[in-house]
């Protein structure tokens, strides 16, 4: 069977279809996290509020500060996915955030709230059947869907990583 995307106009046939889906359905899997380590969710979960700012001897970064790089990391791969008027940021000061700890209880709870929600965004973008994965974006160079999810997979576990030795440090997971 032969589907025509309205969009684009492009034809895919059902094993391109079942391919596209069992690849969505991995990208899905990987940045939801969980097979191979630790989820974000649970990396953050029930951490102490007074810890949440603590650098550990010898680190440069809090766990309020990881976990702000990933919001604002993930939000700019978002925003250059689905923009192609993307203004890029300043590396690294744009990338991170300007204080040690979280204004309060409510900007932690946001903040873990906005990395849920621009994950579910992109998901949403990677499902959508007449977004091609492997087509490089009009504004970038060279960069794709499947790249850009496989770059917030990959960054968001490498420092939840970070995050885990962070509590392990402070002696709290």
């Amino acid at each position: 069977m032969w589907n025509k995307y309205p969009e684009t106009g492009k034809i895919m046939n059902s094993s391109a279809q079942q391919d596209r889906k069992a690849t969505v359905k991995a990208l899905t899997e990987l940045l939801n996290g969980g097979h191979a380590h630790v989820t974000f969710e649970d990396a953050v979960k029930d951490v102490p509020a007074a810890q949440r700012c603590i650098r550990a001897k010898e680190l440069p970064y809090s766990i309020w500060e990881l976990v702000e790089h990933i919001r604002i990391t993930q939000w700019d791969i978002l925003e250059f996915s689905t923009n192609p008027e993307y203004r890029e940021l300043s590396w690294p000061d744009d990338y991170w955030p300007g204080t040690e700890k979280p204004a309060d209880e409510a900007a932690w709870e946001k903040t873990i709230a906005q990395i849920r929600q621009d994950r579910e965004k992109f998901i949403a973008l990677l499902k959508k059947p007449e977004n091609d994965l492997y087509t490089p974006f009009a504004h970038g160079n060279g960069q794709n869907l499947i790249r850009e999810a496989m770059l917030i997979a990959d960054h968001t576990s490498y420092h939840t990583g970070q995050i885990i030795l962070v509590r392990r440090l402070l002696g709290i997971w």
